[in-house]
């Protein structure tokens, strides 16, 4: 459901799968918010996500909210169709930037 990975220059990785419906959510509330206290550059890869409820979402904005509070950088990585449509329908995406390429969600959110 979750796995976060430290990698080189600060940039926190943060890969979901699965359903983030209610019980996907409550699963990955605790380390989001645990990767939201402690990273300032973060990728959150979506593209084993099948499936996001509006919980998912809120889970995805309060972590970029409280990491864009200390001039953080969160961005999503290679959302499927549906789940894209679900952020973009949301309006999330013009708080956290979406990509396709992981070299590009990368670049935009280590600081240069």
């Amino acid at each position: 459901m979750i796995d976060v990975q430290e990698l080189e220059g600060g940039l926190t990785k943060v890969i979901l799968s699965g359903r983030i419906d209610f019980a996907g959510a409550q699963a990955i509330d605790a380390p989001m918010k645990a990767v939201a206290s402690s990273s300032k550059s973060v990728v959150i890869d979506l593209s084993a996500v099948d499936f996001i409820a509006s919980m998912g979402l809120r889970i995805l904005i309060m972590c970029a909210k409280t990491i864009h509070s200390r001039s953080g950088r969160v961005v999503l990585l290679g959302a499927k169709k549906g789940v894209a449509d679900v952020i973009h329908m949301s309006g999330v995406d013009e708080l956290i930037p979406v990509f396709d390429a992981e070299a590009d969600a990368i670049s935009a959110a280590v600081p240069a």
